[in-house]
């Protein structure tokens, strides 16, 4: 029985790949930005894994939907090359799981700096400096 009939080999192949691409972006994204300790790498690396496994498959189904062929064209390549078609689509997947993740932590600190700034305020105080927010970049456009 091989990895791919059994249950722990479907729960890698939905599990792992996000991960591992999660992983990549966290590689990635400390190139950019070195992190100033270890508990800061650590958030880092969680919240890069969280919205490639969270983002990322949103991600690839917007793209598949917006370019099908892309997707037909791999799966074919991959059976070409002696490979089952899920490698080829995996080989299309994987960086867009990557690209998924790469922007979370700049996200993050942009919003944990906003509440910031916004400290001592209560809940209404701070619904409406985002629509203003919201108003001023829609004004922007």
């Amino acid at each position: 029985m091989s990895i791919e009939t059994t249950a722990g080999g479907a729960l890698i192949k939905i599990f792992g790949v996000p991960v591992l691409a999660g992983a990549a972006a966290t590689g990635l994204a400390f190139l950019f930005l070195w992190p100033r300790s270890l508990k800061e790498a650590a958030v880092r690396f969680a919240c890069t894994l969280l919205a490639s496994a969270v983002a990322g498959p949103f991600l690839v189904i917007a793209v598949h939907s917006w370019w099908p062929t892309l997707f037909a064209s791999a799966g074919q390549m991959a059976g070409l090359n002696g490979l089952p078609p899920e490698v080829g689509i995996l080989f299309v997947s994987a960086p867009i799981l990557v690209l998924a993740g790469l922007p979370a932590w700049w996200i993050l600190g942009a919003l944990v700096l906003w509440f910031d700034r916004r400290r001592g305020k209560d809940l209404a105080e701070i619904a409406h400096d985002a629509a203003a927010a919201v108003k001023d970049v829609r004004g922007a456009f």
